[in-house]
């Protein structure tokens, strides 16, 4: 599902400073945490997989894709197609319902409308009483688990995560890994989580750690 080779990326503002990531492959359905200390580039590398960020170097293949050769209008597509992205701030639509969010990741996609699947996973959620509701109307807790149900609306085939348990007690923070585990195996979806949260380590087996922080050139 992942082939990750050779990948660089620098920021415009970083003068020279380079980030290198290590090369690693995920098969189909399989769960991995992607460890790290905060600004060791774990975001940076979850956007460059989500195609948010354009590789300057190397190779990102999703599902036999080479994503870094993709026009713009071919990337955004394919992501709304493949990609599920859970981001450290949900980026919910304050004007829409909750039901009205999550028939939007459809629309963006390009997919058909489908009410039945928002229900489901809202009521799966134990939102099913939030459907109408506007998501400035929702707890922090409430708006975190309507945006995962946004993004594996369209039953994604790669399904990223950035710092979904950071800002969570442990009681929360196993309610969400829980969560976002059974949603991917629902789904058959490759699950990476981008974390610098421990508590995380014995629920998968799989674990790539970015052991050091950007150099500089």
């Amino acid at each position: 599902m992942i082939e990750v080779k050779d990948i660089q990326y620098s920021y415009p503002s970083a003068s020279h400073q380079i980030m290198r990531f290590p090369d690693f492959s995920l098969q189909p359905g399989e769960h991995c945490l992607l460890l790290g200390e905060s600004g060791g580039g774990k975001t940076t590398l979850l956007h460059l997989l989500g195609g948010l960020l354009h590789s300057q170097h190397g190779k990102i293949e999703l599902a036999g894709v080479d994503i870094t050769k993709l026009s713009q209008a071919e990337l955004d597509h394919f992501r709304g197609k493949k990609i599920g992205f859970i981001f450290q701030r949900n980026h919910l639509i304050n004007t829409l319902t909750v039901k009205q969010n999550l028939l939007a990741a459809s629309f963006f996609a390009g997919s058909p409308a489908d009410p039945d699947r928002a229900i489901e996973l809202l009521e799966e959620l134990g939102l099913g009483d939030k459907l109408h509701s506007k998501v400035t109307e929702l707890s922090v807790g409430q708006a975190q688990r309507v945006a995962i149900a946004r993004a594996v609306m369209n039953k994604p085939a790669l399904l990223l995560a950035d710092e979904p348990t950071s800002a969570l007690d442990d009681k929360n923070c196993e309610k969400v890994i829980s969560l976002l585990l059974k949603l991917a195996n629902h789904s058959w979806a490759t699950l990476l989580v981008a974390t610098h949260d421990h508590r995380l380590k014995e629920r998968f087996k799989r674990q790539i750690e970015l052991k050091t922080p950007p150099t500089n050139q």
